[in-house]
Order: structure tokens, then C-alpha cells, then sequence
């Protein structure tokens, strides 16, 4: 419904942001921290609109990256918005991404409210989105000393793979065709592995 608000901080507090915008106070809830800035300045909040039964809820990120990974999270089975905002303030987004990439649910438990089921399936369902999570903001990325950097070989492979189970391949298919492709071409070329695993022997 919002891709974003621009206005006036009205009010702050550690979880929470008012932006006046036009003369309307928007209330969102935001992640712990989150740096909008000093009341009277002007910030931009992107946002997300969670509807329940009893209340229509707003929250608001400092950049589009970090609310894009809020609703990746909403996708997990077993996360709500709670949870997904306690995550978000409990990690900063590249020791999260990180250990997504890395598949390591420590990070995770120490949340208060992700157990070692909800972290594990964290894990699981966010798995495929490892590569475009890593790649992503420019604000915070993963450093070399952070984090292995991804081998442009393997993020292509997981590309390939998600090219063919878009056109109808199962994942198991997939896997097993681009595998075979990736010892026929350069696995750096995209395309070719592509093309390579559509091509039957």
C-alpha cells in the first residue's frame, strides 16, 4: 500500500517513529535503534502494512533492503511480524545475512523469542535466497573478513538451478542437470550452464 513515507520526525523512541507527513502523524513500529535521525528532522521510512483482525500495523525501515528482508522473514513458516522485528533488532543485517549463508542458528537463538526450531527453520526456508541476500545493500554489506566470499561459480550454479525450476524442473532435476553441465562449460559463464544444462546429452 506505502512503498515508502518522507516527512518530519515527530516523535522517537528505541522502537518506535512518528513522521508527520503533510500534517498526518504516521506511527510505525521500527526496528531497535533503527537511525531515522533527531526529532525535527526529515527521514524517509520505507514501510510495510501488516493487517490482523484487531489492528492495522505500519513499520518502517531506513533503507528498502532491510524492509525487503523483514517480509523475507514474514515468509518463514512460524515467523510473524513480532518475531521478525526482534531479529531484525537483535542482528545488524550482515551478521544475519551471514549467518544464513553460513547456516549457523547460533546467532539466531540468542534472540530473545527464535528457539532452536524457529531458527532452524529460518534457516531451511531462507537457504535458497543466500546468494541474493549476500549481494545485497551497499550500506551494509559482508566483508571479506566477516564472511567467505561467495565463488561467482556457486552463486551461478544456485541461479541455474532456480532457471530451470522456474521453467518446470524439479529441484532435484535441477540440481542433477546443472551438475552435469557445470563439467561440460566454465561454471563463471551463467548462460552457458544455462544452456548447458537444457541441452540433454
Amino acid at each position: 500500500m506505502y512503498e515508502y513515507l518522507e516527512g518530519k520526525v515527530a516523535q522517537r523512541t528505541a522502537t518506535r517513529v512518528v513522521l508527520d507527513v503533510g500534517g498526518v502523524g504516521y506511527d510505525l513500529s521500527a526496528p531497535l535503534g533503527a537511525p531515522f535521525g533527531e526529532v525535527g528532522k526529515r527521514a524517509r521510512a520505507y514501510t510495510h502494512l501488516a493487517v490482523r483482525e484487531d489492528a492495522h500495523v505500519l513499520y518502517g525501515f531506513t533503507s528498502a533492503d532491510e524492509r525487503d528482508l523483514f517480509r523475507l522473514l514474514l515468509r518463514v513458516r512460524g515467523v510473524g511480524p513480532t518475531i521478525a522485528l526482534a531479529v531484525l533488532s537483535g542482528l545488524p543485517r550482515n551478521e544475519l545475512v551471514r549467518a544464513i549463508v553460513q547456516g549457523d542458528a547460533r546467532p539466531l537463538t540468542r534472540i530473545k523469542g527464535v528457539g532452536k526450531k524457529t531458527a532452524d527453520q529460518m534457516l531451511l526456508d531462507l537457504r535458497d535466497k543466500a546468494t541474493e541476500l549476500a549481494g545485497g545493500s551497499q550500506e551494509l554489506p559482508l566483508s571479506a573478513a566477516a564472511a567467505p566470499a561467495v565463488d561467482p561459480a556457486d552463486a551461478n550454479v544456485a541461479d541455474a538451478i532456480a532457471a530451470l525450476m522456474s521453467i518446470g524442473y524439479s529441484d532435484k532435476e535441477a540440481k542433477k542437470e546443472v551438475e552435469r553441465a557445470r563439467e561440460q562449460v566454465d561454471p563463471r559463464d551463467l548462460e552457458a550452464l544455462v544452456r548447458a544444462a537444457l541441452a540433454r546429452p
